[in-house]
Formats: C-alpha cells, sequence, structure tokens
C-alpha cells in the first residue's frame, strides 16, 4: 500500500493481516447466527480448510508476491485455479473426467509451467522479484483449488453466507494477532497517510473479499468446480488490461502462455462438458 508519491503506508504483511481481519468483521454478524451449524469437529475442520486455504494463506501469498512482481503479471498466473481444481477434484475426490477434459488438463498444465517460466526471464522480475514471488502465486492459486473442491463436495449442505461466515469467524483470532504483531497500530498511529490506506484496505475487504466470497460460494454450490474457477479467464485478461495501462511490462511470451492456459481450461470446461452431456 503506498501514498501518492509512491512512499509505502503498509508492508504487504499489514495489508493481509488488515484485509482478513476487516473481512471478518464485516461477517460477524452472520457468523454468529450460523455458529448453531458448528454441530463436529468434521465440520469445523473442513471450515477451517476453507478458511485458511481459501482465503487466509493466499491473501499473504498474493501481497508478498506483487513486492516482487507486476499486478497483471499476478492475474495471469492466477489462471492456474482451474488447472489446479480439476486436479485436485481427481487426486483426492475422485472426480471422473472424459479423455477431453484430460486433453484439456495437459494443455493447460504446459501453459501453467510456460507461463511460470516466462516470468523467470522477464524484466517485470527486475524489481526485487524472483522464483519465491511466482512461486508464492502458484501455491495460493493450489490453495484456491483446495477450498473450493472442499466447499463443493463437503459443505453443499450450508448456505454460501454461513460457509463464508464460520470460515472468516475460524481465522479471525490468527488475523487480529498477525496484524497486531506486525506493528500495523503503530503505522496508524504514526503514518499521516495510514487513514486514506485504511480506506481502501476496507474496501477491498467488505467488497472484494467477503461480499465477493459470498458470491462466489453460491457459485460453487450451484455449479461445477470448474465452472465455478473459470472465473480466472477474466481476471488475467483484465489483470493484463489494467497493468499495461499503467506501464507495467508483459512480454509476448508471458500472453501466449496465458492463452494456452486458457484454451486448455476452455477444452475441459466447454468441450469436455459437451462429450459427458
Amino acid at each position: 500500500m503506498f501514498t501518492s508519491s509512491g512512499q509505502p503506508i503498509f508492508s504487504d504483511s499489514q495489508v493481509a493481516g488488515l484485509r482478513m481481519t476487516i473481512a471478518a468483521l464485516s461477517l460477524l454478524p452472520f457468523a454468529i447466527s450460523a455458529a448453531r451449524k458448528l454441530n463436529s469437529w468434521r465440520q469445523f475442520i473442513l471450515l477451517t480448510i476453507v478458511g485458511t486455504c481459501g482465503n487466509f494463506i493466499p491473501s499473504f501469498l498474493f501481497t508478498y508476491a506483487e513486492t516482487g512482481i507486476s499486478s497483471g503479471y499476478a492475474g495471469m498466473l492466477n489462471s492456474c485455479t482451474p488447472i489446479f481444481a480439476l486436479l485436485i477434484g481427481v487426486i483426492i475426490f475422485h472426480d471422473k473426467l472424459s479423455k477431453i477434459q484430460y486433453l484439456g488438463v495437459a494443455i493447460g498444465t504446459i501453459g501453467v509451467i510456460c507461463l511460470v517460466l516466462a516470468g523467470s526471464n522477464s524484466s517485470d522480475l527486475e524489481m526485487t522479484g524472483n522464483w519465491t514471488h511466482i512461486m508464492a502465486i502458484i501455491i495460493a492459486t493450489l490453495c484456491y483449488a483446495i477450498s473450493l473442491n472442499t466447499i463443493k463436495h463437503t459443505l453443499s449442505h450450508l448456505k454460501s453466507v454461513e460457509i463464508a461466515s464460520l470460515s472468516f469467524l475460524i481465522i479471525f483470532a490468527p488475523s487480529i494477532i498477525i496484524t497486531l504483531q506486525q506493528g500495523t497500530l503503530d503505522v496508524i498511529s504514526n503514518n499521516t497517510f495510514a487513514s486514506q490506506g485504511l480506506l481502501y484496505i476496507g474496501i477491498l475487504s467488505v467488497i472484494g473479499t467477503a461480499f465477493a466470497l459470498i458470491l462466489f460460494n453460491k457459485l460453487v454450490a450451484i455449479s461445477s468446480v470448474l465452472f465455478a474457477s473459470s472465473v480466472t479467464y477474466l481476471i488475467p485478461i483484465v489483470a493484463m488490461i489494467i497493468g499495461i495501462y499503467f506501464g507495467e511490462k508483459i512480454n509476448s511470451l508471458q500472453i501466449i502462455s496465458m492463452g494456452v492456459v486458457i484454451a486448455g481450461i476452455f477444452i475441459a470446461n466447454v468441450l469436455g462438458k459437451k462429450t459427458t452431456n
């Protein structure tokens, strides 16, 4: 989080901690009314997986990654989510795929590998980035895939707002602890631009995290994991356009690789569905 002059306000870990804390606070009234649904340790563990893999871990990984790579390239890497979602579904939950869907996964996987390699040679990484920043996003998308499959295969009996609020209730305390440990209160007290930064983080937390998560969980509930995760058709494209607008360097190999990933997702999601109907 930076001032208009480019000076940092909050560190990456402070932004992630604040985002999780504010999102959890905004969902707290829903969590209190839904708490009666937490009637077994199994359900608690499943919601913990959703909270940590779907929100907590990725929030820190993404903010860290974007200290070294551009938001445009980070958005491109986010297109890995549907591929991982399919693989997790097959490996852990024994989902059945058609031959066309396996072909789509194979093509998408090749695209993911090319996209990672394309970033390793990009001047985009000359800022401070290295392989750890790239792998942070890859791990985050894997976490998203685990959360998606957990919701679809084990928590479909809960409403989307219940899943979102209860999963954030579970990560509420860790989020507060990390926020306090990272010296966030000192920044809020001493940095004159902190209120401006908090405003933007608050908007991101309430609208871009809490509210968006409720809608996304609803989409997972009424559709397939692959279809829901395929919102990443648009994320890399929008991220690339915004990145170019702000002068970020995106090379042709990254764009081609992203196209291969999206082609693989399209084959698995659209053509593969037609062969199974």
